[in-house]
């Protein structure tokens, strides 16, 4: 029988404005086990309220998961099988779906990323996420914390500051920019006023400006639009490819909001198989949730797992940022 324990971490983060909308300056994530007392896997939860998950529901479904039988749990096929029936948030399922693949791995001598049929990770760049909205503060923030090193940036954009924001960028650094939307934009008449006013030749590509709702804008927009725009939030566990692919140029895959990395890698088959940029995404977690996900990076166009240099003190040290690349510890 295997021994299966979670632990609560408090993670404070290092500006509280880098928190997306709703969120605090602190992150609650969770630490999930498994241990035959031999080896031992680990995997990380990381709730998202943007999509109804909360560290209290993350608690109950994990008990009604070990009432279930997930001790009890002999191969990687019946804990699909237990978690198809018992269906926990995705941020747990990849938690508990990662423990038990790394445990596995550990156990017969198998590299990650093999037993997942991808290539080596490789020290890959990363982008960064700029914790600032006011412009006032991009100069100081930019120097203070050598943001040149990185190969390019992560700019939080609104139809409120998003003109001046960018301008204020543009004139301390020629890096290239992608562009977070947070579905901010209402109206697709004024994103394109605003997509149409940038130094284009700069920015990379805007992930999810308009609400995943908005299918029809989307559609609309699409063609016209000067900048390549990527699904962030329309893209989760479940993703209609030959919907997106009229939507969209590219995706932002998050193993954490697709539950674990067996759908992620086929949410990275089907977006391949639509001609669509792949972006490998994350959200606010350590360095155990970007160690994961690097076991799959280099079969993505580009990477933003920044969401570990945002915590104040990291507790697992897996990944190290050099000249903003990732290197695997």
């Amino acid at each position: 029988m295997l021994k299966w324990q979670i632990e609560v971490l408090h993670l404070k983060l290092k500006r509280s404005s880098v928190s997306a909308p709703g969120t605090q300056a602190t992150k609650v994530n969770f630490l999930v086990q498994v241990s035959d007392g031999t080896f031992s896997g680990f995997g990380e939860a990381a709730p998202n309220l943007r999509y109804g998950e909360t560290p209290e529901l993350l608690l109950q479904q994990y008990k009604v998961l070990l009432m279930a039988g997930l001790p009890h749990v002999p191969s990687m096929e019946e804990l699909l099988q237990l978690l198809e029936q018992h269906p926990p948030i995705n941020a747990l399922r990849f938690a508990i779906e990662a423990a038990y693949l790394h445990y596995f791995c550990q156990h017969k001598g198998i590299p990650v990323h093999q037993l997942l049929g991808q290539p080596a990770p490789e020290p890959q760049a990363t982008c960064y996420t700029l914790a600032v909205t006011d412009p006032a503060q991009v100069e100081e923030y930019l120097r203070q914390e050598r943001l040149e090193r990185f190969r390019y940036l992560k700019l939080r954009v609104s139809p409120e500051q998003g003109d001046e924001l960018v301008r204020e960028v543009q004139r301390y650094t020629d890096q290239p920019l992608v562009l977070e939307g947070h579905e901010s934009w209402q109206n697709p008449e004024e994103l394109l006023r605003f997509l149409h006013g940038l130094e284009r030749e700069q920015v990379l590509f805007m992930e999810q400006p308009l609400p995943a709702s908005k299918a029809a804008m989307y559609a609309q927009i699409k063609n016209i639009s000067p900048v390549p725009l990527v699904a962030d939030e329309s893209v989760t566990d479940l993703a209609d490819f030959e919907l997106l692919r009229t939507q969209f140029h590219g995706v932002s895959i998050t193993p954490m909001k697709a539950g674990g990395y067996l759908n992620t890698v086929r949410l990275l088959q089907e977006a391949k198989k639509a001609g669509m940029i792949t972006v490998l995404g994350s959200g606010l977690e350590t360095s155990l949730g970007a160690w994961s996900s690097m076991q799959l990076s280099s079969a993505f166009n580009f990477l933003a797992l920044d969401g570990f240099l945002m915590l104040e003190e990291e507790p697992f040290g897996l990944v190290l940022e050099q000249e903003g690349m990732l290197f695997l510890k």
